[in-house]
């Protein structure tokens, strides 16, 4: 294991979490710097924040990268920050109610809908981010894009009705969660930070078997999430195996079984003549 695992090391990195600490490396400190001089991170912070975080970072050099990056053609950017998130995240850490205005797939627009905001979710797949939260007028789960919210306001909301539906959104959630349970191959344990960084933008615990040397992730997930889990786990390929979860040893397999057809040699009267000869 080199320096680079040592220092990453789970265990370490675990404990460290553990009494409340959370190592940046200087390389981590200049790339912040170096983002926080772009134009969206006078949306994204408050600015007492953003004064704050500059002030701490003043002694730090910004990253050169016009020596080692180079922008070639591109598809048009998506910004990732968007301008409802920061005051949603409030809404949703004092526990308000909101009124929303939104719009569905065919445009349809429903408007002033109360309802309880509880989460905030970047989807990885498709590079948008969503509001989960639970409509009182027509009592139900949502999840809707942040650009589809044409509008939304703070609501006063009746605790009780509060804690109601903050039971049904636990509820609901569970009922649509799955978990599968991932194994990295003993011999690729080197690699432990790399695979658990392909693992990181889900929800999951990491134990570790000293008897057999072994590490497992269980990762917990929505069903829309899948099918990203699916691309991680073809990327890691024999680095992991699939212990628990239906559904992903089924695509696995079926994945296995593609490839392996694609790739066949293909027993032609000519190939059988040149190996017999």
């Amino acid at each position: 294991m080199n320096l680079f695992e040592k220092i990453f090391n789970h265990q370490i990195m675990t404990r460290l979490e553990d009494a409340g600490t959370f190592t940046v490396t200087s390389h981590e400190r200049a790339w912040l710097k170096t983002m926080l001089a772009h134009p969206a991170a006078t949306e994204a912070f408050a600015p007492d924040t953003l004064a704050k975080l500059r002030a701490v970072l003043a002694p730090e050099e910004e990253l050169d990268v016009s020596r080692h990056l180079i922008e070639k053609a591109r598809s048009r950017e998506r910004q990732v920050y968007h301008p409802h998130l920061r005051p949603l995240r409030r809404l949703i850490a004092e526990r308000q109610g909101v009124r929303l205005t939104y719009a569905v797939r065919d445009d349809r627009e429903y408007t002033d809908h109360p309802g309880l905001p509880y989460k905030l979710e970047y989807s990885m797949v498709k590079r948008e981010w969503y509001l989960l939260w639970y409509r009182l007028r027509q009592p139900s789960l949502m999840s809707t894009r942040l650009q589809k919210i044409r509008s939304f306001a703070a609501e006063p909301l009746d605790p009780r009705t509060a804690e109601r539906a903050q039971a049904r959104i636990v509820e609901a959630i569970a009922a649509r969660r799955t978990e599968a349970l991932i194994e990295i191959v003993p011999m690729y344990n080197a690699e432990l930070s790399r695979i658990l960084y392909a693992f990181s933008s889900f929800e999951k615990t990491v134990d570790y078997d000293s008897a057999g040397d072994i590490y497992h992730v269980r990762v917990s997930l929505l069903g829309d999430e899948i099918e990203y889990l699916l691309s991680k786990l073809r990327f890691l390929g024999r680095r992991v195996r699939v212990i628990e979860g239906d559904y992903l040893i089924h695509r696995m397999r079926e994945s296995s079984a593609k490839a392996l057809a694609r790739y066949a040699e293909e027993a032609s009267p000519d190939a059988t003549e040149e190996r017999t000869s």
